[in-house]
């Protein structure tokens, strides 16, 4: 079974840069994308980004693209999340999941295996 583990969140200021990864263990060679997803207290789970199984294409939310930057690097089996110019509004859980028809979709309800998540907090 595919295991996904969150790691790399952080306490920062806003201005700052954070990377994210998600690695993956067990069932690594299943054909399927991996999304990063984020969720703020007392609001729904939301789309940040999501790759492809073979690192293209990638999918970037409108909130977070020109800022943030999904890679994967398979010789790790890890999906990372690079984040610049982070913002107060970036603040939440971040979860990463993995969408076995492969698509890259940005509905939460298309992902499985989610890890615990990893806390990302940006002060002003």
């Amino acid at each position: 079974q595919l295991k996904l583990k969150e790691s790399g969140g952080s306490s920062v200021q806003a201005g700052d840069t954070l990377s994210l990864a998600c690695a993956a263990s067990g069932d690594t060679d299943s054909n399927y994308a991996t999304g990063w997803f984020r969720q703020a207290p007392g609001r729904e789970r939301e789309f940040v980004a999501a790759i492809r199984w073979r690192g293209s294409p990638k999918y970037h939310a409108n909130s977070v693209r020109g800022r943030f930057t999904i890679s994967k690097v398979h010789s790790e089996n890890t999906v990372y999340l690079h984040m610049n110019n982070l913002k107060p509004a970036d603040t939440g859980v971040y979860y990463c999941g993995a969408d076995f028809s492969g698509r890259g979709s940005q509905n939460s309800r298309d992902y499985t295996n989610w890890g615990q998540g990893t806390q990302v907090t940006v002060s002003a």
